[in-house]
């Protein structure tokens, strides 16, 4: 049996834009999925950061008998911030500069009188404070 010619085989334009909003759809959720895996990730990120400061900051009290204050600040574990005489050669990091937070923000550091102290990331928007995916990551 002979197929008649002005019959067509292929999609109709409707079942065509169906496909591609199920796509599209598809496409969006992968994405936020992602995006909310890449933020949990720098967030882990800071966590660490701020974890390895902490082991460097209890050789640093070690040594020298308390923690660097505000005014020294973070830069203390890597150049002797006065004439501290038990100060480590080569300081309490691996690393010349400080790294900076995932989102390219420096880690700030607070102690004011040198026995306990508070090291902040701002987190995603750099700004103090913050709910969600915006909250400020501490120690």
């Amino acid at each position: 049996m002979k197929k008649k010619l002005n019959e067509r085989a292929g999609f109709t334009l409707i079942e065509i834009l169906i496909a591609l909003t199920l796509l599209a759809i598809a496409g969006t959720f992968v994405g936020l999925k992602t995006m909310e895996a890449l933020h949990e990730g720098k967030v882990n990120s800071a966590k660490i950061q701020i974890s390895n400061f902490e082991a460097a900051l209890d050789d640093f009290a070690r040594d020298n008998g308390r923690y660097p204050k505000t005014a020294e600040g973070l830069d203390a574990l890597i150049s002797n911030p006065g004439s501290l005489k038990n100060y480590r050669e080569g300081g309490y990091l691996k690393k010349d500069a400080l790294p900076v937070d995932p989102w390219q923000n420096e880690y700030v550091y607070v102690s004011a009188d040198g026995n306990k102290y508070q090291i902040i990331s701002y987190g995603s928007d750099g700004e103090e404070g913050g709910e969600g995916k915006q909250a400020d990551i501490t120690n």
